[in-house]
């Protein structure tokens, strides 16, 4: 555990949770795709104190009819976010099922430049056969299939963004020099599906490497630097962290909250008359703002964050920014992001050392 700092995440893909969400969102169906919408539900995270926003993606638009499909590339929004923020971490989901990875770390770092260190990768897989035809590609079949993309994916990422060293970009106007050559390597991956060269197009990023998110029984724990983990109850969420093995543990928690109009359980029965609320094995809370601010408090023994999923945006971040976080914070149980911090330091991670240097510095020492 990083600390007595419990920090908290929030997804802002969509509407809500709730594949009917938008039935109850505060604006039209038009104007979820728009850039004032993603810089408005961004705004209120960063002011409430969330540590990180995720965005959810994938190649295939995201539920069915009859409720409105589609959204715009995680990343896309991701790099316009961090333009129109300064404290909050911005993670994107990004598969690299079948998405190039060389392409995948170009964009993360470039990023992680463009937040000044602020940003952070949600791996996650392609399931849906669907995928494939729209990449173009051969379907990867099986879980164990999908884990190995997964895993090499993450591997050749972290390699490039080593494969320029720290002070690599030399930009001297009076000998015309950009870079010095030797501070770049090659990464020589080689997995089982396809192989990777280097080095990276883009310099290494500011805090070394992107903080990477995913599941440990889809990533190895070694390639994560947060687990992401889920549990019907509390118990079942301090298991699943304990046998983590990453530096740090976020628990995936769906919320419905009372509202002043209406209660967490009218709103849920509300949307369910449209569409299921899927049970994907998660903690799920509904009801009043305190007994979810119990909650938190509960797992902060076991996990060193949380990820919430509002059931509706527009309905839930309000609560969630007027009653949970403030309590949270005079509990002493959350800290708001400082300006100037990268994610990294945030979460009480270190900056890593570029593997090519210290090769090379241990080399010398011989």
């Amino acid at each position: 555990m990083s600390g007595p700092a419990l920090h908290l995440a929030v997804e802002l893909d969509g509407d809500g949770a709730h594949p009917a969400a938008w039935r109850r969102a505060a604006h039209s169906p038009g104007q979820l795709l728009t850039p004032r919408r993603v810089a408005r539900v961004a705004a209120v995270a960063e002011n409430a104190g969330f540590t990180l926003i995720t965005l959810d993606d994938g190649v295939l638009p995201p539920g069915s009819s009859p409720d409105p499909v589609g959204r715009i590339g995680a990343v896309e929004r991701a790099a316009f976010v961090a333009a129109s923020t300064s404290t909050i971490g911005i993670a994107p989901v990004v598969p690299v099922t079948y998405a190039e990875p060389f392409h995948v770390s170009s964009q993360l770092a470039s990023l992680d430049h463009i937040s000044a260190g602020r940003a952070g990768w949600v791996v996650t897989e392609e399931e849906q056969s669907g995928a494939a035809r729209a990449w173009g590609r051969p379907p990867v079949d099986g879980a164990e299939a999908r884990a190995r993309e997964s895993r090499d994916g993450v591997a050749v990422a972290r390699a490039l963004w080593d494969s320029w060293e720290d002070d690599a970009v030399v930009r001297s106007v009076a000998t015309s020099r950009y870079l010095d050559r030797d501070r770049l390597h090659y990464v020589d991956f080689t997995g089982e599906t396809f192989a990777v060269k280097g080095p990276a197009i883009v310099p290494r990023p500011p805090q070394g490497q992107l903080v990477v998110l995913g599941r440990p029984e889809r990533v190895s724990a070694d390639l994560l630097d947060v687990a992401l983990v889920d549990g019907r109850d509390v118990a079942a969420v301090a298991a699943a962290a304990a046998g983590a093995g990453t530096p740090r543990v976020f628990a995936e928690v769906e919320v419905a909250l009372d509202t002043p109009e209406v209660t967490g359980a009218e709103r849920v029965a509300d949307l369910e008359r449209h569409a299921p609320w899927t049970d994907r094995g998660r903690l799920r809370h509904v009801g009043p703002a305190g007994q979810l601010v119990a909650l938190l408090a509960d797992l902060s023994r076991h996990v060193d964050g949380v990820r919430l999923r509002p059931l509706v945006l527009d309905e839930d971040l309000p609560v969630l920014s007027r009653l949970v976080l403030p309590a949270l914070s005079e509990r002493r149980l959350v800290a708001r992001p400082l300006p100037g911090t990268s994610l990294r330091s945030t979460l009480g991670l270190e900056r890593p050392a570029n593997r090519f240097a210290a090769a090379a510095a241990l080399e010398e020492a011989r």
